[in-house]
């Protein structure tokens, strides 16, 4: 019989990858997201028609609505996306993603626990929730120091990366209190299909095709290694599966570049595929750095590669292709999440670093 998931944040950019993956192996899905402006059904319309894909409006936080659909649809796992998730949002208004992060995920944690508690078995045993994070919760890193490994200790430097620490810390907390089987997974920075235009990548494809100065922080020196979403929600997969209870999991795509090196790549790329007379390239625009910009971030994943045998399945060079190619031949998603509030939003926080 085909595994049961309560997924939440799972018409998110990640999440919803991670959800298409889990109807791929045959999985139930019970997707619950508050379908904010990052939470988007377009990103799941080959689901329409599927009976296993059923989507919930709601918030992690609202816990008569999680207790419900755990005693209605009683699933193997909880897999937890749901959370606010830019920086530059974070420096804007942290309260919101102490509500979401923070208080959401405590919300979460305390139903899903009291509901587990009361399971026979073997559904107790084998039932897991595993919590998805990211690497920016062990701070920053300067020149030549070693990648964050999971052992790495937390030193968050953003509003983001403090309440993404703080709901790692509880779900550990609730692991070590309550015995709750969890698993926490710390991610690279993410590129692929359907990423919401706020981030990097996809906002410098979108500019540019409109002409659109590409704004660049500081002098684009800034280190990231990259992780495309399918390698991601794969490895996601597999620690849900195997991964050792209790336990977690740096994922990363051993793709680290500059910040600047990235929006150039995509101007060569699309230099290739819609020339353009003027380069792309002269759109960069170098902006005033935002407050705690990290310096440099990378992953050490050889923990998952040794114990699960997982390793990403893209290079950077054929995954930035395929990204910049998706948003190509995909206008019409392009149009729907670039409303008026969207670029409200780009005018709000470039608007004034020019």
């Amino acid at each position: 019989m085909a595994r049961t998931l309560l997924v939440t944040g799972g018409a998110g950019f990640i999440g919803s990858c991670f959800v298409l993956q889990a109807r791929e192996r045959g999985e139930r899905v019970i997707n619950l997201d508050k379908l904010t402006y990052a939470g988007n059904p377009d990103n799941l319309a080959s689901l329409a028609q599927d009976p296993d894909h059923i989507l919930v409006q709601g918030d992690i936080g609202n816990a008569e609505l999680v207790n419900w659909l755990l005693r209605q649809y009683r699933p193997d796992a909880v897999v937890n996306f749901a959370a606010e998730s830019h920086v530059d949002r974070s420096i804007l208004d942290p309260e919101a993603f102490v509500r979401t992060n923070v208080l959401g995920t405590s919300t979460l944690l305390r139903v899903v626990k009291n509901w587990w508690q009361n399971l026979d078995e073997p559904a107790k045993s084998s039932f897991r929730f595993l919590h998805v994070s990211t690497d920016e919760v062990y701070g920053a890193l300067k020149p030549g120091d070693p990648a964050f490994c999971e052992t790495t200790p937390y030193s968050p430097n953003s509003p983001y990366s403090a309440s993404k620490a703080a709901s790692d810390h509880l779900v550990r907390a609730f692991h070590e209190t309550y015995g709750l089987p969890t698993l926490i997974t710390n991610c690279s920075n993410n590129y692929g299909p359907r990423q919401f235009p706020e981030k990097l990548i996809p906002l410098t494809i979108i500019n540019a095709r409109n002409n659109r100065s590409i704004p660049v922080y500081g002098t684009g020196s800034n280190i990231r290694d990259w992780l495309h979403v399918e390698d991601h929600c794969a490895a996601i997969a597999l620690v849900l599966e195997k991964g050792r209870v209790g336990e977690s999991y740096n994922i990363g795509g051993h793709s680290a570049r500059t910040n600047l090196e990235v929006v150039q790549s995509i101007c060569e790329i699309l230099q290739q595929e819609e020339p353009s007379p003027t380069m792309y390239a002269d759109l960069i625009l170098f902006v005033t750095d935002r407050p705690g910009h990290d310096f440099r971030y990378a992953i050490d994943c050889s923990k998952i590669e040794r114990e699960l045998g997982w390793k990403p399945a893209h290079t950077f060079a054929t995954g930035l292709v395929d990204t910049v190619l998706w948003y190509l031949a995909n206008d019409a998603w392009v149009e729907n999440v670039c409303s008026g509030a969207y670029l409200d939003w780009v005018d709000r926080n470039y608007g004034h670093r020019g």
